[in-house]
């Protein structure tokens, strides 16, 4: 569109109306372009790839100078300077000393009383306690007077309190452990002990003492306590372990492992299965203040799943007390025992005598040992004699079960008596040269029913077998512990009819 021109006017085109300039760009489309720009230009490269280009040696770039910076600005060793506090002087460091907890080695004082200041006024009198009470307790290889004398009793009257107390039980026989309730009444000045005016203790399991002073004169009493004898008996099965399953079954450590040697006497522990049964009956006290006491092991069982089962009971024969079975057969004997530990010189069967000089049957076996060496009996039995026997010199003949008898001859000295019994391995005599022999040795001689046999041929085993009236007595007494519940003695203390033991 034109407009005419003339004085003060002016010419508009329509495309100078319609143009409009350019408008500046925005924050974010200034920063997309300089991401575009920048796109190629990466500080943080992968180092591992196209090794020695230039974005390779950007990226190493970067990570030196991380490194140097993390150096650079890492803390030295070196002590940071601070300010000391100055020393204590002598009245705060006591002070310090006295209040400070720590080891009396670095010079604390925890636990120690002040020295006392001039403050501190003594007293003229001060009052005591009219009695004391104490808690004494009797230790190892400890003496009873001894315990009272600790405990503040003068040493008369805790020699006299002992005297009244052996004169009831044995002083010895009170166990180690046993506490004494004291108590000590009013003396009449402080230059003399406090006189004993009660005292009470267990003497034994079954017996409590109280003594007390009446009218100036102790007095002792005897306390029965109440006491259940019933055995214990336990039972479970052998698992993988019978001396774990036996402890969890609640038998003592001691007993597992007496009821494990009984049971070794008669087969090979480990032939016991997982399947067998284990059956344990023990001594066990159960007194009615709640304390309990387990002794020996009583009865040794194992029921076998596959196998004979076994029924051990112990037993006093002879003097020896040994594991039997229920049919009353003791435990298996081995071999023979070496009667001394030489050579052997001269075997057994005929030979020319080296001091006669003629052939003659030799009726045992000469052993070659040093003059004075111990002789052990081969096996137990019985001496039935002892004493010279002509050319044999000092000899020992002892008698043995199933026909059996062994002599042991040209000793130096005789240690076994006529009657004695005698068990495998004691000494029975020494080595010597007495009778017909030309220098120390041992000559043996076995017998079997009185006929000599060659003790070098002789392999038996013997067993203890109970007759007569000890098997009786030992088949009632294994009735009676078999006839024991299992858990005997927990329902026997829930009853109260247990009889009390003076």
């Amino acid at each position: 569109m034109n407009v005419g021109s003339g004085a003060g006017t002016a010419a508009l085109s329509l495309d100078q109306v319609l143009y409009r300039a350019p408008s500046q760009p925005r924050f974010g489309t200034k920063l997309t372009e300089l991401r575009g720009r920048t796109s190629d230009f990466d500080l943080v490269a992968d180092l591992g790839v196209r090794i020695g280009s230039r974005e390779w040696l950007r990226g190493f770039a970067t990570c030196a100078a991380l490194c140097y910076a993390a150096f650079a600005l890492s803390p030295t060793f070196e002590p940071l300077p601070g300010a000391s506090p100055p020393p204590l002087s002598e009245a705060e460091l006591e002070e310090a000393h006295a209040l400070s907890i720590a080891p009396l080695a670095y010079g604390a004082d925890t636990g120690r009383r002040m020295a006392e200041t001039e403050a501190v006024a003594p007293l003229a009198n001060t009052p005591e306690r009219p009695t004391i009470d104490v808690v004494a307790m009797l230790g190892r290889g400890d003496g009873f007077a001894r315990v009272l004398e600790r405990a503040g009793v003068a040493r008369p009257e805790a020699e006299q309190v002992a005297d009244l107390v052996g004169d009831i039980v044995p002083l010895g026989e009170i166990r180690p452990g046993t506490a004494m309730d004291l108590t000590l009444g009013r003396r009449p000045n402080r230059d003399v002990s406090r006189p004993l005016d009660s005292l009470s203790f267990r003497a034994r399991f079954d017996l409590k003492l109280s003594l007390k002073r009446i009218d100036g004169k102790m007095t002792i009493a005897r306390i029965p306590i109440m006491v259940d004898d019933t055995p214990l008996r336990i039972q479970g099965l052998v698992g993988s372990s019978l001396y774990r399953s036996a402890r969890a079954a609640g038998a003592p450590a001691k007993a597992v492992e007496a009821y494990i040697r009984a049971v070794a006497t008669q087969l090979n522990v480990a032939a016991i299965g997982a399947d067998d049964r284990f059956d344990i009956i023990l001594e066990h006290r159960r007194a009615e203040t709640g304390d309990t006491e387990t002794g020996q092991l009583l009865y040794a069982g194992l029921n076998r799943s596959s196998g004979k089962s076994l029924q051990l009971m112990q037993w006093n024969q002879d003097g020896r007390t040994q594991w039997f079975e229920a049919a009353g057969v003791g435990k298996a004997r081995g071999l023979l025992q070496r009667p001394v530990p030489g050579m052997v010189s001269s075997n057994f069967g005929f030979r020319r005598h080296p001091i006669l000089g003629y052939n003659r049957m030799h009726k045992g076996m000469d052993f070659r040992a040093g003059y004075g060496t111990p002789i052990l009996a081969a096996t137990d039995g019985r001496v039935t004699a002892a004493g010279w026997a002509g050319g044999y010199g000092k000899q020992v003949r002892v008698s043995h079960p199933g026909g059996l008898m062994t002599s042991y001859s040209h000793m130096s000295r005789i240690a076994a008596q006529p009657g004695a019994m005698v068990r495998q391995g004691q000494v029975i005599g020494y080595v010597g040269s007495t009778g017909l022999s030309t220098g120390p040795h041992l000559h043996y001689e076995l017998y079997k029913n009185g006929a000599p046999i060659n003790p070098a041929s002789v392999q038996f085993v013997m067993r203890s077998q109970l007759s007569g009236s000890d098997l009786a007595n030992f088949r009632s007494r294994l009735r009676n512990l078999l006839s024991v519940p299992v858990g005997a003695s927990q329902q026997a203390s829930a009853a109260p009819a247990a009889k009390p033991v003076a």
